[in-house]
């Protein structure tokens, strides 16, 4: 059974190009996932320490952020961006994270590594398996901070995507919009106090993140996050000499030209229908975007029964709106019965959310026993091959 909602009204924006002096450059809307912008987005290409943005992420969603973290001696005065760690110190995971993407700390990139994997290959193992889940096909990694290495790439777009995706997580989006972070230091009679180096966080109005990096092969790569007016967005350079001004230009250009726009609210009455819908959905449209939107409820089977919703009536869940731009599907809202909408998030969301790691700290042993039998498992095959 189909039912064809009207669609809602245009919106004004101005058409507009834009470039970068990037080798490679992507802009994304954190909400809905949507890229803006892309410029050789899915060249894979050298990425330096915005690896540390998976590591970051892979390690929030399967560590206690109150554990300890050992430094040893792979972690110990590793070449490259530090944060002076001294072998056998311990620190929490959560310190350690602030080190990694304040400082870019490859040292405490290795520890986290070997903390939560068991090993840096075990480590490794879940990044890939991370991209993988992600969807990210120009992304391999082979190492947890980004130093160059041969079969360790990403490109534009997918660091787009996988921002996007951290940005979600409300562990990752504290630590990489804190311009300023003080650690215990039980070593010495001072404490760690870390910059940010991300001088966009200073210098673009609404910054809140990310992550800066550079390698000698790689160059200068960034990527960058703000916040305005209730849309948050992700750009992203790769080999770029001026990356803070690149920055601001894109993100401007995506908060002018793609603000983000409400189409649907949760609750919303459906005409016809004694049903509601069951979330809210907001998408970035540009010039004349939202007079091509166009909405279509697709209703359960079992939902014109009696037999149906007797069965189903304990959830209320009657089908669900279909949201196209342009004849693309963008989203679907599920629909409810009236009076039996469910809270905007379960209890089963809330206790299995990778962002609510914090609260539900996994068994770090067991990850470390998994990982490691699974970086074995990938070396036999690849000897194998």
């Amino acid at each position: 059974m189909l039912a064809v909602l009207g669609p809602t009204s245009g919106v004004r924006a101005e058409n507009a190009s834009i470039s970068t002096h990037a080798r490679a450059a992507a802009l994304i809307d954190v909400e809905s996932g949507r890229l803006l912008y892309s410029s050789r987005g899915d060249e894979p290409m050298l990425i330096a320490s915005l690896t540390k943005i998976m590591t970051a992420i892979v390690a929030i969603e399967n560590g206690d952020l109150t554990s300890k973290v050992k430094v040893g001696k792979n972690a110990f005065a590793k070449e490259g961006s530090s944060i002076y760690l001294k072998l056998g110190e311990e620190m929490t995971l959560e310190n350690m994270l602030y080190g990694l993407m304040l400082r870019s700390g490859n040292d405490a990139a290795t520890a986290i590594a070997e903390h939560i994997g068991g090993s840096e290959q075990g480590f490794v193992y879940m990044m890939n398996a991370k991209a993988e889940e992600l969807g990210l096909v120009n992304s391999h990694f082979a190492n947890p901070h980004g130093l160059d290495a041969e079969g360790h790439y990403s490109s534009a777009n997918d660091l787009a995507k996988l921002t996007a995706y951290a940005m979600h997580n409300p562990v990752f989006k504290e630590i990489v919009k804190t311009p300023e972070k003080t650690a215990d230091n039980p070593y010495e009679k001072w404490d760690y106090k870390w910059s940010n180096k991300n001088k966009m966080l200073r210098l673009y109005e609404g910054a809140d993140g990310v992550k800066t990096g550079y390698t000698k092969k790689a160059l200068r790569t960034l990527v960058s996050s703000a916040t305005r007016n209730g849309q948050q967005l992700v750009a992203v350079t790769l080999n770029d000499g001026n990356d803070w001004n690149d920055h601001a230009s894109l993100l401007n250009f995506g908060f002018n030209h793609y603000p983000l726009k409400t189409l649907i609210e949760r609750g919303e009455g459906i005409s016809g229908y004694s049903y509601v819908t069951g979330k809210a959905f907001a998408y970035p449209l540009g010039q004349g975007e939202e007079a091509r939107i166009m909405t279509k409820l697709v209703l359960n089977r079992e939902a014109g029964t009696a037999e149906g919703q007797a069965r189903s009536s304990s959830f209320g869940l009657r089908g669900v709106i279909i949201v196209k731009l342009g004849g693309k599907e963008i989203g679907r809202v599920p629909v409810y019965e009236s009076g039996q909408l469910p809270p905007e998030q379960s209890a089963y969301d809330k206790r299995y959310s990778p962002a609510m790691s914090i609260a539900y700290p996994a068994h770090s042993w067991l990850q470390a026993v998994g990982s490691a039998l699974r970086a074995l498992f990938e070396l036999g095959r690849e000897a194998n091959e």
